[in-house]
């Protein structure tokens, strides 16, 4: 950047926005940032009290910041993503319907690795809703070389950077345990809670179970729930490491195969992952019941989005996962469940 007289900057690039103000009538940019100047131009920005102006050199091979942040947004958006330009030079990344935010940060961590290329996304692994801004790029000078948003974009050819998955509407199965429960003595609570859980999610509790503490029962309801169809199972009660909690072992004796028993999340420390061939078990913790957010949020809308989470997803969740139980709730504006 330099400065040069208003007479000397024709064919040259404006470096800095040009604001106008004429008494009563218009106050605002005149010239914008990236504008090439032309003869005409003089006398106005006479009139505006400008006889100097700074500009920058433009070598032909440049880009200039507006088109090469929208090539780069263009290069990082996948399915779910839609391109807004405020202007600036910044491209922001939209959520173009509901769903969970995925980023692919080893990419992320090579696109910023460019020299000149600025990319930031909110934390992925979260709800987003349409319309939601959920990543921001630009470049940092007014002009950049081909070859930058040509490496960026090469960057971005192995995947895309962040994409929104849609949540899937499943039918879902529970099996509520407990011999309190099954006999009667107590009302259960924990199904009316998932009902709405699940269908906040778009998925709907198509049939509710209840089973003794026994293993042959628990396995029992679970396999009459996947034989009547159910795309996914939410078991709770027995969830504790009191002797008589049988879940766990009734999940096995079904056929399952536990992912976790134990989670690093509080709340949602006895937090169980299981499948019975395709379908997910979640074994829910109590405190999933009375918690506003917990374990639940974490997982469920994983598994929704046809992820299937892994032992080693689930320790990740350690660094994140421990909630503040605040009085006044802002998650997912918050720090649960961010690993990064």
């Amino acid at each position: 950047m330099k400065e040069v007289s208003v007479y000397d900057a024709v064919g040259m690039v404006l470096a800095h926005d040009l604001t106008q103000i004429i008494p009563g009538e218009f106050k605002g940019s005149k010239f914008k940032k990236g504008h090439v100047i032309v003869p005409e131009d003089i006398d106005v920005m006479l009139s505006m009290g400008k006889k100097h102006l700074f500009v920058v050199d433009k070598e032909e091979t440049d880009i200039h910041e507006d088109e090469a942040a929208m090539r780069i947004a263009s290069a990082a958006a996948g399915k779910g993503i839609r391109l807004v330009a405020p202007g600036e030079g910044k491209i922001e990344l939209v959520a173009e319907y509901d769903g969970l935010l995925k980023v692919n940060t080893a990419l992320l961590n090579q696109l910023i690795d460019q020299d000149e290329i600025m990319f930031a996304t909110i934390h992925e692994n979260q709800l987003v809703k349409k319309g939601q801004k959920i990543a921001g790029t630009r470049v940092i000078p007014l002009f950049v070389n081909e070859s930058i948003v040509e490496g960026a974009e090469k960057v971005c050819q192995s995947g895309r950077l962040v994409e929104i998955l849609p949540l899937k509407q499943l039918k879902i199965g529970l099996v509520t345990t407990g011999s309190e429960v099954y006999t009667g003595k107590i009302l259960d609570a924990f199904g009316p809670v998932l009902k709405k859980k699940f269908g906040d999610l778009g998925s709907v509790v198509v049939n509710q179970l209840f089973s003794d503490d026994e293993e042959e029962m628990i396995a029992g309801c679970s396999q009459q729930l996947i034989e009547e169809g159910v795309a996914m199972i939410g078991v709770t009660g027995g969830m504790s490491v009191d002797p008589d909690d049988k879940t766990p072992t009734g999940i096995r004796k079904a056929g399952g195969h536990i992912i976790t028993y134990g989670a690093p999340v509080l709340p949602g420390a006895m937090f169980m992952l299981a499948y019975i061939g395709h379908v997910p078990v979640v074994g829910l913790p109590g405190c999933v019941m009375y918690s506003r957010v917990s374990i639940f949020d974490l997982i469920v809308p994983r598994i929704l989005a046809g992820e299937i989470p892994t032992r080693n997803d689930i320790k990740k969740l350690a660094h994140g996962g421990l909630c503040q139980s605040c009085e006044v709730c802002t998650y997912p504006n918050c720090g649960f469940g961010k690993a990064y």
